[in-house]
């Protein structure tokens, strides 16, 4: 993919997020995400502040609150005191956004926004289903060498990933099978999907991402 196309595949994704939101009720909304401390209406918030205050601006308001985390969930929390069909109009309308200098790379981005569909998706029960190519393009950012923001370096050093639903792998060492969707959400630690993956590298990534 090219990264006009992985720009139209990360501005789909955030449609399908806002579609989503749309359509689920209160109880749906409040349910914990797998964003520790954010629930499914606040991760989509977060989708939205960030697009529409930028990352040099949360960079400064980070200055200001002691950190860039903080500000991402000042900002996130902020957002998500508005309704919900607010957010996800907001959303759908900033889905082709792309943000301003400092540009973050378009696979990380792609990758961030799967990561957050699957954060909303899985704790509601709903199936995460990705669509492959794209899904392939996070996974070589997500196990790259600099997968600024999404993966600590040490995390997949010394692990194989290998897709049972495609015909690829990432990195080299012991193997950790499994379809592509859940290899995207282990990679940015999220716990809940491992017990869908086996292979030998499976209890090193456990233990990493506990660690």
């Amino acid at each position: 993919m090219d990264r006009k196309a992985i720009h139209a595949a990360t501005a789909q994704e955030r449609r399908r997020i806002a579609d989503l939101i749309d359509d689920l009720d209160e109880i749906q909304l409040a349910t914990a995400s797998l964003c520790e401390g954010w629930d499914v209406k606040t991760v989509g918030a977060h989708l939205v502040s960030f697009l529409a205050e930028g990352t040099l601006r949360v960079s400064r308001l980070g200055m200001h609150s002691g950190g860039s985390d903080g500000a991402i969930d000042e900002a996130a929390r902020r957002y998500a005191e508005r309704p919900a069909t607010q957010i996800a109009a907001r959303l759908r309308d900033l889905a082709d956004h792309r943000y301003g200098r400092p540009p973050p790379q378009a696979p990380g981005l792609l990758a961030e926004v799967l990561a957050h569909s699957g954060d909303i998706r899985i704790p509601l029960g709903l199936p995460l289903e990705l669509d492959p190519q794209p899904t392939a393009i996070a996974l070589d950012f997500l196990a790259g060498p600099v997968p600024i923001g999404l993966v600590p370096l040490r995390r997949l050093r010394g692990i194989c990933l290998r897709a049972t639903d495609m015909d690829r792998t990432w990195g080299k060492g012991q193997e950790i099978r499994g379809r592509a969707a859940e290899l995207l959400m282990a990679a940015v630690g999220r716990t809940a999907v491992l017990d869908a993956l086996d292979g030998p590298g499976l209890p090193v990534l456990r233990q990493r991402i506990s660690g």
